[in-house]
């Protein structure tokens, strides 16, 4: 990419973003569309207004409580980010959202203490060589050197220059060790806060989740259950509750609870029918009760009364959904349980311990949040979801390398070179300047974000199908394949896609010299990868700011299916921060700028900007927007540590490959860093992750303010299609 198409991208870029924000600033002010730029603030604010004000949160009007959006100031919404502490997060959006940010602060410290050694020493040393200048005449004439003049690839072979690289590489890693460090004791500190906490009861916390409960020939599996553990723990066992299969209870659920909105609507519209009646006497239109045909999409069949149709499909689906509940509850229970604890420290003990000789019987383990258990994968035996995980690894590894092939075919548009030699009969139309600028300057990184989107859902669903038991689990291992995915397909298939036309031959001859091969390709991809941050930083920002998508959806759906207040309000865009998806975006891009930051200094500004903006942005979604599922209180954290640590891996055995390109004679000074790092991965594992894993006895241990409920602790993990109002019957 030269520097004229790098320069129209950014610009495009830069004015998009701004014209999104300027968007934002105005529609977020008209309050039709509180409910999409403001829900988590109303729902906050509404649940403290005192009962029997006849105050609805659809009419509370955000601009009016605090908000500093509602300022003629188009970037009022950068200062509410800016002055909320952390402390306003974790009240908004949780622990886990905080956590998030924690990450982010790393990142950006981590960025701007790099640039602010690397870029006023590095560039000046890259820039003031002449390495590429006397070598132009070798490369192709229609190359653009401008970029890589600032990069590494303008110094010489062996040259003493490359001193000041090598200094480099250890002056990012030992930045990155410090922080790295004391975030991961920041994060400690604020998960033990969140968990001492005694003021607010957290159900989970009083139960534990048992699977692979063995069959028994005369007992049932509540019995079995109850005498287990009243054995093992007499005196703080209160009951259990056997897990289910729930799947056609639910079905049943849904389409009555679908019927019952169905009413609703056919009744509200009846209802506003004869208020219209009753505001013009004079007309002689009667109040029409609603009708509605039963063919395909309403548009055909027999017409019927809406309201005694919808009535009798309710006690009809109420009946159905009794009788199914009953039948699930007594023929369909399933070999795992919820076992609940009189206090937090016997829950936190049985979750630690190990409860029988075989592995494969009567595991036990801390109890997700009532809202994200899996009631579905409680099913699974313990070496189908071994082998459950196996499989699915496998498919993802076959899906990284199907996606090599498109990826590879989207990086050799980087290189105009390289599609002239695919497709020879477009060489006149691409040499044209205008072509060329457009192609280079916005196809490829709009390609590689499309291919890219697809995939979150895909590896969401298998984690899912792996077994495990929680949301936040599945989300955790979605971010992880998805990392490896990012990083496998985007950061090295398309470093080796631009170089790889021309080197094949070279990699079948001798295997081993890929390392070589990847870290001599990094410099001519370096305009693509600082293109390809811009447009995630300003872009993509400014699409999640502005949710241009999300106030159009709601307000088509607004106008023509709502009917209804509860209707509305049940279908607000809130959506959630989606940690499966951002993290490891964010992760891509702090593997492409460390992997860059020492070879071509200059995507360090391009990343701080990209961490900041976004930082910015998440930061006031997360105050006003996104309405959290779950809560994990920091589980995320560790994962994101050895997610790091494993770029930082990346990052260092490509600068070793780089500089053996270079014969830079000490080049093996760079071996302890990878070393350096696993060393610190293992210490920081072994000194922290276990907190993570499990709640400290310690902490278990104080004792709640508020007085507990065990039998409301009980209730809040019974699905709502098994929910019993009068009576509990016998399970």
């Amino acid at each position: 990419m030269d520097l004229n198409s790098f320069l129209t991208s950014l610009g495009t870029y830069c004015l998009i973003f701004l014209i999104l924000v300027l968007l934002y600033s105005w529609m977020s002010r008209l309050p039709v569309n509180a409910v999409v730029y403001y829900p988590n603030l109303m729902n906050k604010k509404s649940s403290k207004l005192p009962k029997g004000t006849g105050t609805t949160s659809l009419e509370l009007d955000p601009t009016k409580y605090g908000s500093g959006s509602g300022c003629c100031n188009p970037f009022g919404w950068i200062g509410d980010a800016v002055n909320s502490s952390e402390e306003d997060i974790i009240n908004m959006s949780g622990v886990d959202t905080a956590v998030y940010f924690v990450f982010l602060t790393t990142i950006l410290k981590v960025l701007f203490l790099s640039g602010l050694v690397l870029l006023p020493v590095l560039l000046p040393v890259a820039v003031t060589d002449d390495r590429l200048q006397r070598i132009k005449e070798e490369i192709d004439d229609d190359l653009p050197l401008d970029l890589q003049k600032l990069s590494m690839g303008n110094v010489d072979e062996k040259s003493r220059r490359l001193w000041a690289f090598l200094v480099g590489v250890y002056c990012v890693s030992f930045v990155i060790y410090y922080l790295l460090w004391k975030a991961y004791k920041h994060v400690g500190g604020l998960r033990v806060k969140a968990l001492m906490s005694s003021s607010q009861v957290k159900p989970e916390q009083y139960a534990v989740l048992v699977r692979d409960i063995p069959l028994h020939k005369t007992k049932s599996t509540k019995q079995q259950v109850d005498a287990f553990f009243k054995d093992i723990y007499p005196n703080t066992f209160y009951k259990s509750m056997v897990a289910t299969n729930n799947i056609q209870v639910n079905i049943l659920w849904k389409r009555l609870e679908k019927q019952r909105k169905n009413l609703a609507q056919a009744e509200t519209i009846y209802e506003e029918s004869k208020t219209k009646g009753k505001k013009s006497p004079s007309s002689s239109e009667v109040a029409k009760r609603p009708t509605h045909k039963l063919g395909f999409l309403g548009l055909c069949g027999r017409e019927v009364d809406s309201i005694e149709h919808y009535t009798n499909k309710v006690k009809e689906l109420e009946s159905k959904h009794e009788e199914e509940r009953t039948k699930t509850l007594k023929d369909k229970q399933l070999n795992a349980a919820l076992v609940f604890f009189t206090n937090r420290v016997s829950a936190a003990l049985a979750a630690q311990s190990l409860h029988d000789k075989l592995v494969d019987e009567w595991t036990v383990t801390e109890a997700p949040e009532p809202s994200q258990l899996l009631w579905n994968n409680l099913r699974m035996k313990f070496f189908e979801r071994q082998l459950r995980k196996y499989v699915v690894y496998f498919i993802v590894a076959l899906t990284i390398l199907f996606y090599m092939i498109p990826i590879g075919v989207v990086s050799a548009f980087t290189t105009l070179k390289n599609l002239m030699k695919l497709l020879p009969f477009l060489k006149l139309v691409l040499k044209m300047r205008i072509v060329r600028t457009v192609l280079e300057a916005y196809l490829p990184q709009l390609v590689l974000i499309v291919f890219m989107s697809v995939l979150p859902m895909l590896l969401l669903f298998l984690s899912k199908a792996e077994g495990v038991a929680s949301v936040s689990h599945a989300e955790r291992g979605a971010a992880g394949k998805f990392f490896y995915f990012t990083v496998l397909n985007v950061f090295i298939g398309v470093t080796l896609g631009g170089t790889l036309f021309n080197t094949i031959k070279e990699i079948q001859q001798e295997p081993n010299s890929i390392v070589e091969i990847l870290a001599s390709s990094i410099p001519q991809n370096a305009a693509f990868f600082i293109s390809y941050v811009a447009l995630k930083f300003f872009v993509g920002s400014g699409v999640e700011l502005s949710r241009i998508v999300a106030v159009i959806a709601f307000h088509i759906k607004r106008k023509l299916i709502f009917k209804t207040e509860a209707e509305e309000k049940e279908a607000w865009p809130t959506g959630d921060l989606g940690f499966h998806t951002k993290v490891p975006e964010d992760m891509l891009v702090v593997t492409i700028v460390l992997c860059y930051s020492v070879i071509s200094p200059i995507i360090i500004a391009f990343g701080l900007a990209h961490v900041a903006i976004g930082w910015l942005v998440t930061r006031n979604q997360a105050l006003k927007v996104y309405v959290t599922k779950y809560e994990s209180y920091g589980e995320m954290w560790p994962h994101m540590v050895f997610r790091i640590l494993a770029a930082m891996i990346l990052y260092q055995v490509t600068m070793f490959g780089y500089f053996g390109v270079k014969e830079f004679v000490y080049t093996p000074l760079l071996v302890p860093l990878p070393i350096i790092t696993f060393l610190f991965g293992f210490i920081a594992h072994k000194k922290f992750h276990r907190s993570f894993h499990h709640i400290p006895l310690k902490i278990a241990a104080i004792e709640q303010s508020t007085q507990v409920d065990l039998e409301q602790v009980y209730t809040s993990f019974i699905p709502p299609s098994l929910e019993i109002k009068h009576h509990e019957p016998a399970v």
